[in-house]
């Protein structure tokens, strides 16, 4: 059973840790700092941003590969103040309390939606040919 264990260990700390978080490395500032027409291979690419949603071919033969990630962020915020007092006096067989409180709360929730969209044609000698990429947040 340790074995298992261990060999299951193993093969989770083998896996890179970019493509542990490509899923977070697909923006747009990371595209134009890491994608060079004629110099990124396939091999840069996934490493970078893990695999692609959709692989295909053009018309011109050339490998297409597209990646779409949408995120969803939601928040919320609470804010307030309360003030109370309690009191209380008990004897043997007597209990006894008293208590005054107030207060004011109020939340408020947000949520924001974000999208990346982006389009690899690669050449026949494996390096980046042309790439379109498209962000939007509403």
């Amino acid at each position: 059973m340790t074995r298992v264990l261990v060999a299951l260990a193993m093969a989770a700390l083998a896996v890179p840790a970019t493509a542990q978080n490509s899923a977070n490395t697909l923006t747009h500032g990371m595209v134009q700092m890491t994608l060079r027409v004629g110099e990124t291979t396939r091999a840069q690419v996934l490493e970078t941003f893990g695999g692609p949603n959709v692989t295909t071919m053009d018309g011109d033969g050339r490998e297409v590969w597209v990646y779409d990630r949408f995120a969803t962020v939601s928040s919320t915020k609470d804010s307030g103040f309360r003030i109370g007092i309690l009191g209380g006096v008990g004897g043997d067989n007597a209990a006894g309390g008293a208590g005054l409180g107030f207060g004011k709360s109020k939340s408020k929730a947000s949520t924001s939606t974000r999208s990346m969209t982006l389009i690899l044609k690669f050449g026949p000698d494996g390096r980046l040919a042309d790439f379109k990429s498209r962000s939007s947040s509403f």
